[in-house]
């Protein structure tokens, strides 16, 4: 019974992030039921490990839960796609609605089917804007034959194509190398991890385009979960949903002050009414239609505005 209270939580970023924060919190709430003991392995890279053996790890039991990006699992759980398409969500709040209701249940039990995972919810890891040196963007023209370092993922490259901009799909060591030597005019990331990769030291303008959210999902090894009591099944999920609820808002604040310090860097932060970000939308919309066609359309009638 002691062996089966012992959790055994891993990361992948250093202790002062908003997901590490969240996991320390997680950890300090369900300690306090006695029969839970949690240790924290804040940044699985400090062990000689590669971010994506989390998953792995935790499949196998050598770990008991991680956060982890949907992305990876998309090869196995092809609904997850969604998630990943441009401008699925209009804001946060209507991200968080639809990930904690039937969209993100119907996510979790696809997920659950073909792993050996219990997904207990979703973190933040948040909306995706561009930065540049070359010029604000405010209309997807401004994006024309500019050279964007992206992550290399198919649905992100079709996206900036279709924006008519010249995708750079590379992995982030490289890609960052790129920017400082000039070679890619523009990036796309959340704000932190623009400042966090010192982009701002390279583009005078960032533009608020929040074209892709990111979700982390959070992975309890299923043979732990099931052969836990009701009750303590129900004292995980608990204490997780208080953990969520505390990344989300941490999440937000970073991305404000955050916000500010780069402003105050002198970097030109541009602002999207609705208007310009619909005529965004509007050029992206073949890449909705299309996964419409891969993955059906009832998935996209689980979204509720």
């Amino acid at each position: 019974m002691k062996q089966n209270s012992h959790i055994r939580f891993g990361g992948y970023s250093p202790p002062e992030t908003t997901h590490s924060q969240a996991s320390l919190f997680f950890k300090n709430s369900i300690e306090k039921d006695k029969r839970f003991k949690v240790d924290l392995f804040w940044n699985i890279l400090d062990f000689g490990y590669k971010a994506e053996d989390l998953l792995g790890m935790v499949e196998s039991g050598i770990l008991t839960m991680c956060y982890f990006s949907t992305s990876y699992l998309m090869e196995r759980v092809k609904e997850l796609g969604i998630i990943d398409l441009p401008f699925i969500f209009h804001d946060l709040e209507h991200a968080h609605k639809n990930l904690d209701g039937k969209l993100g249940q119907m996510l979790s039990e696809k997920i659950e089917m073909e792993t050996n995972f219990t997904v207990l919810g979703f973190w933040d890891n948040g909306f995706r804007h561009l930065s540049n040196n070359l010029r604000p963007v405010y209309e997807p023209s401004d994006c024309k034959n500019m050279k964007i370092r992206l992550q290399p993922n198919d649905i992100h490259v079709q996206t900036f194509r279709a924006l008519k901009s010249k995708p750079v799909a590379i992995d982030l060591k490289p890609g960052m190398k790129k920017i400082q030597l000039g070679e890619v005019d523009a990036q796309e990331n959340p704000l932190e991890n623009t400042i966090t990769y010192n982009v701002d030291k390279y583009h005078k303008y960032i533009t608020l385009t929040g074209h892709f959210y990111g979700a982390r999902g959070i992975f309890c090894n299923k043979d732990f979960f099931k052969i836990l009591s009701k009750n303590k099944q129900t004292l995980l999920k608990s204490s997780i949903r208080r953990a969520i609820e505390k990344q989300r808002k941490l999440s937000k604040r970073k991305e404000n002050e955050v916000a500010k310090i780069l402003k105050n860097r002198g970097i030109e932060i541009i602002k999207l009414n609705s208007t310009r970000k619909n005529k965004f939308k509007k050029e992206v919309s073949s890449i909705i239609e299309e996964a419409k066609k891969n993955l059906g359309t009832k998935i996209f009638d689980l979204i509720v505005d």
